[in-house]
This record gives structure tokens, sequence and C-alpha cells, in this order.
């Protein structure tokens, strides 16, 4: 096995592991409604999300359920640091579940 190998299957498992912890934190945020929003989300667009995307997506888990919320359901804007293509993804989902 080649030294690349190793590295790329390191990145796998890596990238995998951040998957999982990314689907724990959105399904347990702590209120019913994010944690559909989120949880969905990342089930089916977060293993495709590239890693600028993915701690883009990490850094609106920090923020607070009202705020995320209100963003994404379009309430209220969200603030430049986190009016970026993955909120906009969010949205889009979003705005998909409920017409659905």
């Amino acid at each position: 096995m080649s030294h690349v190998d190793i590295a790329s299957g390191l990145h796998d498992d890596h990238r995998e592991i951040r998957h999982r912890r990314l689907l724990f934190r959105c399904w347990h945020r702590g209120t019913q409604e994010i944690d559909l929003i989120f949880g969905t989300f990342a089930e089916s667009a977060g293993s495709g999300l590239s890693t600028a995307q993915l701690d883009r997506f990490e850094a609106l888990l920090d923020c607070d359920d009202t705020d995320l919320f209100d963003w994404v359901t379009g309430q209220s804007a969200p603030p430049p640091a986190h009016d970026h293509d993955v909120m906009h993804m969010l949205r889009s989902s979003h705005s998909d579940q409920t017409k659905g």
C-alpha cells in the first residue's frame, strides 16, 4: 500500500467521522423544529458538502436555535457571516420540505 493510499484512507475516515458527528449534532439540537430542518438537511446533503461547506455548516450549528429558525424560514436575514451557500441550501431544503 502506498503513502497516497494510506493518506486517502485516513482522509476518508476523518470525513466519515466528521459527517457522523455532524448528523448527531443536527438531530440533537434541543428544539424539534431545528432538529428536523438540520437533521434532514445533513442526511440528504451532508455527505456531498465540500470541506469548506462543512466548516460553514458546523459554524451555523454554534448559533442559537431561535436565530437559525428565523434565518432558515426567512423570518429574518442572517448576518453577513452566515449568509452563504450553505444557508441558501438550508433555506431551499426547508422550502422543499414545507411544500411537500
